[in-house]
Order: C-alpha cells, then sequence, then structure tokens
C-alpha cells in the first residue's frame, strides 16, 4: 500500500521573515522537503518563495534554494549579500561637481558589480534559452510541469525485486512442481518472475518455497500475493520478506 504524500509546503509562510526562519531551521539537517530524493514537494515549496533567502541569516534555507533552482533550470538568482556601503559624504562643498563627475563615470563599474551579485547556478550567463516575456507563475508552471514529467519517467523506469516466502499445508507435497504452476499461472503486466527458487526448512518436515520477482512502478505486490493465495488447496499461507529498488 502507498503511504500517504504529507505536503510541507503549506506548513511555511515564507513570504514573511519569520516563516523563512522556521523553514530554515525544518532544513538544518535535510536536503529535499520530503523523503531523500526531489520531488514535486519541493517545486511546490520552491514557487512560496517572493526570492532568495538571505545566506547568512538563512543558510539552510538558501542552500536548498539554490539547490532546487539549479535541479529546475532557475537562472539568474540574487545571492542576497549585504548591499554596497553608502558614498562617503563629501568634505569641500567646491569638489561637488568633480565627485559627481567622477560619481557618473563610475556607474558602469557599479552596474558590473552588482552584476556580480547574481549567479547562474549551472556556471553559465547565456540566458537566451528562456523564454522571452515569460512571467513569475508562467515560468513556476513550467518548472512544475517539467519536474512532474521528469519523476513520471523515472518512475516508468523504476524496477523493484521483491522476496516471498509460500507455505505448503503438508509434506507430501511437490514444492518444485507449486513453483512452477506459480509462475506460470500468477502473471501481472511488469512482474518476471526469478528463474530459480529454493527449499527452507520449517518444522515436522515441512518446508517453504523462498522465490522473488521483479516488478515495475505500476505494479502490485499484494495482487500478487493474493492471486497465489487463490491457490488454496496447495498454499496455507504467502509472506512478504522484502522489497528492494533496483
Amino acid at each position: 500500500p502507498q503511504t500517504k504524500r504529507i505536503i510541507m509546503a503549506s506548513k511555511f509562510n515564507v513570504s514573511e521573515m519569520k516563516g523563512i526562519m522556521a523553514f530554515n531551521g525544518f532544513m538544518g539537517s535535510k536536503s529535499y522537503v520530503e523523503g531523500y530524493q526531489f520531488s514535486s514537494a519541493d517545486t511546490d515549496m520552491f514557487a512560496k518563495f517572493t526570492g532568495c533567502p538571505d545566506a547568512k541569516k538563512a543558510p539552510h534555507a538558501y542552500r536548498w534554494y539554490v539547490h532546487i533552482a539549479a535541479i529546475s533550470g532557475v537562472r539568474g538568482l540574487s545571492s542576497g549579500g549585504a548591499a554596497a556601503p553608502a558614498a562617503p559624504a563629501k568634505a569641500d562643498k567646491k569638489k561637488d561637481k568633480k565627485a559627481d563627475k567622477k560619481k557618473a563615470d563610475k556607474k558602469p563599474a557599479k552596474k558590473d558589480d552588482d552584476d556580480d551579485e547574481d549567479f547562474d547556478v549551472f556556471g553559465d550567463d547565456d540566458d537566451d534559452d528562456e523564454e522571452e516575456g515569460e512571467t513569475r507563475a508562467q515560468m513556476l508552471e513550467r518548472l512544475k510541469r517539467e519536474a512532474n514529467e521528469r519523476l513520471i519517467a523515472k518512475a516508468a523506469k523504476q524496477r523493484t525485486l521483491v522476496a516471498i516466502e509460500v507455505k505448503p499445508w503438508d509434506t507430501e507435497q511437490d514444492l518444485n512442481q507449486l513453483w512452477k504452476k506459480i509462475t506460470t499461472e500468477v502473471k501481472q503486466d511488469g512482474v518476471k518472475w526469478g528463474e530459480n527458487c529454493h527449499l527452507v526448512d520449517v518444522a515436522f518436515g515441512i518446508k517453504k518455497i523462498c522465490m522473488s520477482f521483479t516488478m515495475g512502478s505500476d505494479s502490485s505486490s499484494d495482487t500478487v500475493i493474493e492471486m497465489i493465495e487463490a491457490l488454496e488447496d496447495e498454499v496455507q499461507s504467502v509472506e512478504l520478506t522484502s522489497m528492494n529498488v533496483l
């Protein structure tokens, strides 16, 4: 049975500093909002932010935000650095015009400094591939859609190895024959049975069949077990012993 998915995006109001700091504490020992890999929960949470968190005040939230931006393909994020110090006061009014001229000459350099505070999480300053005229809402919707498409593609390729134990009713049963019957008659899309099995002593001469199969993300181990248990004249019980994602 699938575990109910917990949506964390609604827990923190990151439009306020209080919410950002709470989220910063939450991400202290985590790389992703849910579990150990990127998911749509990260995309939903990312969409709640109006800008990049301050790297000094909220380092964990900042780390997570930059990481998710890199995965999602967001470019030109503000680094959240401290503002440049104000220019010193003029000591001599007679030098106002000269100072103004120098200030005007330095404007292009200041623009360059501001540009340095923006960074490309991919190390690439070429933004030509971004869609022209795309609003923030459209960008977030596109990123969410692309993230979901990647998750679906990954799930389609995912295979899981399932190990089960099948117990017969008595010692007179031909367990090799029972194994062949199970692997021949119990079928489901995406399920592939292992090429062999082994018998293990249980008690009083009774043995159990230890066997395995692989299945895709759309297959159900519960359904496979129910189909085996339906062979009630030959099968006493079926126990799932392990499941491992390949």
